[in-house]
């Protein structure tokens, strides 16, 4: 025990001399690891001393960025969407906490990361991409899609909310927050839904999207194709995850 006891006390020396040292060159980071560490000696000595077992300190609960929540979110959806149904499904299926006005700089700061350390991360939120091959207001993608899913044509719109209304509904999820979603996307789908009172049946409601999706998903499949290669020739790295800001940045980017 006198051996352990003069281990711990060297140790606990070292931790609070290693904690006035990184305090002293402003190393924040470095003196919250250390004084961690010295908690735990400090615990392992008053346990020692008192004959007790020493008690692991408990996890603390790990925080779910909001970055992390709208890639949940958008993973359930599978295609280009708005913060507010990003919201909403974070909200209805993950138990999220994000709001919309949190997702308003958001694109940029990505933009902003990837600028300066580019594939640094395993995935960036980014822009849909409009005709123009200009950021898509106001629609969110992930850069880990293919360009096809991130770029939105005259029907992608259409089919892009059909696919998220599968999604929604083919998700497991039955409490009031999750059928107060579908059923606020059921009644934007033809057939989808009736008079009746009550939450919308999922099977009907995915069977009604996907009715419509066969009309549109031909041409808008075509669209996005050749709007892809567009991009793919046209765009550097940065502005085919985020966008060309003008005319003038494609032909920037082209002559590279």
């Amino acid at each position: 025990m006198s051996d352990r006891l003069d281990d711990l006390e060297r140790r606990i020396d070292e931790l609070r001399a290693g904690v006035r040292k990184a305090m002293r060159v402003k190393d924040g980071a470095g003196a919250r690891v250390l004084r961690a560490e010295l908690r735990t000696a400090e615990r392992a000595w008053d346990a020692l001393v008192s004959g007790e077992q020493p008690q692991a300190a408990p996890e603390p609960p790990r925080l779910v960025t909001v970055r992390e929540q709208v890639h949940q979110g958008l993973r359930l959806l599978g295609a280009a969407a708005q913060p507010r149904l990003i919201v909403a499904v974070s909200d209805a299926f993950f138990g999220g906490t994000i709001r919309s006005g949190q997702l308003t700089s958001l694109r940029r700061d990505e933009e902003r990361s990837f600028r300066s350390s580019p594939a640094g991360r395993p995935f960036y939120l980014c822009a849909a991409l409009t005709d123009r091959l200009s950021p898509a207001r106001g629609l969110l993608t992930l850069s880990t899609w293919p360009l096809e899913r991130r770029v939105v044509g005259p029907l992608s719109p259409r089919v892009d909310f059909l696919t998220c209304a599968v999604a929604v509904a083919s998700h497991d999820g039955d409490d009031e927050r999750t059928s107060r979603l579908l059923a606020r996307m059921a009644r934007n789908i033809p057939g989808a839904t009736d008079a009746e009172i009550g939450p919308p049946d999922r099977g009907r409601v995915i069977e009604a999207a996907r009715a419509e999706l066969r009309v549109h998903a031909g041409r808008d499949t075509r669209d996005r194709a050749e709007l892809a290669r567009r991009a793919t020739a046209q765009l550097g790295d940065v502005a085919r995850l985020f966008g060309a800001a003008t005319l003038s940045t494609i032909k920037k980017e082209r002559a590279k």
